[in-house]
This record gives C-alpha cells, sequence and structure tokens, in this order.
C-alpha cells in the first residue's frame, strides 16, 4: 500500500513535467513552418522561371502589330510572305511588294509608323533594362536548352553548332527575355525549337546592334534591333522583326506574328 501510495503522489508531478515539454515545444514546431514558409515565399514555387528570374512581357503598344518595323528603309527580294502589318519611319521607302506579298496594312514615313516606331523604342529601353536574376550568357546557344526567365550577354551571341531549345517548363504564360549587347547571328538551317508550352509571343530579343537570321534557319520571337534586322534567303520567323535605326531587308521569307 505504502508503494502505491508513492506511485500515485508522484503522478501529478510527471504529468505536469509532460505538459511543459509540450508547451515548449510545439512553439518550435510552428517556428519552423513559418520558416520554412518564408524560404518557399522568397525562393518562388517554380525551378526554371524563378530561377532565371520570372519576367513580365515588355508592353509593344502600337508596335504589337507590325510584323516589320524599320527605322530607314523596308527591302524585299523574292517571294516573301507576311502576315501583319509593315511599316518604316522616320524613313519612307518600302521595296519589293510585290513580288512580295502581305495580308496587313503598310505605313511608310506616316504618323503612324511614328507612334509604333516611339512604342518599340519604349519597349527596347524596357527589355535592355531589366535587371531581376539575369543569368549570363556568351558565345553560341546551339545544343542547349533554356528554361524562361531572363538571359544577358555583354557581347554577342550566335546559334551555329547545332538548334537552341526553349523550354517553358508547362507554362503557356513564361516569358523569355534575351538582352544582347551587340549582334545576334543565327547560321543558315539552325532552329529555335519551342518546348513545354513556349509561345513565340512570349519571347524577346533585345539586340543592341543587328540581328541576321541565316540561310534556311527558322527563329521564335520578336527581335527588337537597335540598328538593322537581315533574313536570308529562305529564313523563316514566327515573330516581328522591329528595327529601330537600320533597315529591314528580306529575301524570300515567310514571317507570320507570334502566337
Amino acid at each position: 500500500m505504502r508503494h502505491l501510495a508513492r506511485h500515485w503522489t508522484t503522478l501529478p508531478s510527471f504529468l505536469l513535467i509532460m505538459a511543459l515539454v509540450g508547451c515548449n515545444s510545439a512553439p518550435k514546431s510552428g517556428a519552423a513552418a513559418d520558416d520554412k514558409a518564408s524560404s518557399a515565399n522568397e525562393q518562388g514555387a517554380g525551378t526554371g522561371a524563378a530561377t532565371a528570374g520570372a519576367q513580365r512581357a515588355p508592353e509593344l503598344g502600337q508596335a504589337h502589330s507590325y510584323i516589320v518595323l524599320g527605322g530607314s528603309t523596308v527591302t524585299n527580294s523574292g517571294s516573301s510572305s507576311l502576315t501583319g502589318d509593315l511599316g518604316v519611319s522616320p524613313g519612307t521607302a518600302v521595296t519589293g511588294f510585290p513580288p512580295g506579298t502581305m495580308t496587313g496594312a503598310t505605313h511608310a514615313g506616316d504618323d503612324i509608323a511614328a507612334a509604333a516606331m516611339t512604342d518599340l523604342g519604349r519597349a527596347f529601353e524596357d527589355a535592355a533594362g531589366r535587371s531581376t536574376n539575369p543569368i549570363a550568357l556568351s558565345g553560341n546557344l546551339g545544343g542547349r536548352t533554356l528554361t524562361s526567365g531572363l538571359y544577358k550577354s555583354g557581347s554577342s551571341l550566335e546559334i551555329s553548332s547545332g538548334d537552341l531549345t526553349l523550354d517553358a517548363g508547362g507554362d503557356p504564360n513564361a516569358v523569355f527575355i534575351f538582352q544582347i549587347a551587340s549582334a545576334l547571328t543565327v547560321t543558315s538551317g539552325r532552329e529555335v525549337i519551342l518546348s513545354g508550352g513556349a509561345r513565340a509571343e512570349n519571347i524577346f530579343w533585345q539586340v543592341g546592334s543587328s540581328a541576321t537570321l541565316g540561310t534556311k534557319s527558322v527563329f521564335q520571337g520578336t527581335l527588337l534591333a537597335g540598328q538593322s534586322i537581315t533574313l536570308q534567303n529562305g529564313a523563316t520567323l514566327h515573330g516581328r522583326a522591329l528595327a529601330r535605326v537600320g533597315a529591314v531587308t528580306l529575301d524570300n521569307n515567310a514571317v507570320a506574328l507570334p502566337s
């Protein structure tokens, strides 16, 4: 009986200790959960776009409907086919239509083209000014696969040793922005391939000087060039060729507004 009495007299102390331990440990568990949630919010949920810095698309304004927009001239050789508007400003010369064909309107040196050129300038500066988590690129992009986000090159880029794949990771709204300080060159027969729901409408190439798409190449996205854009014989562009200062030169090309 004395043993039983001792057992019952110690039981409340045991329960009290367990209760105190439980009270002390519960906030720690909650704090750990809060820390994990905070870390997840800072890092972002995705592994592709979050890594490269999720971006919004630059606003093209009145330049949005233009398939080709040049600063000095727009010239064409052969039977190029354009699906969208064509314009030039402050220049006035548009040559090669026909034999080239197009489905949109032509604005050569008028107020409508000037307004589109102004909006192109804003979009160019917007894309050039992005700075959230850029990933550095250099040299040749051929053979690589890139996820969405912001990419920056301090010199020229080319797609030459293989095709470039842009993978949206299942997000059709994923945006790709490429900042290229100098020139962009795509050599003959090379392609930009879209994967994982990537859309040409959400791909922007801000090129400091000039862009050249080689013979029979296939390119995706909107080219925002500081100087000129040249599409060599048979090149295909799913996007826009928008050049701020110089000419857009076409040669038996198929160019369609991106979707």
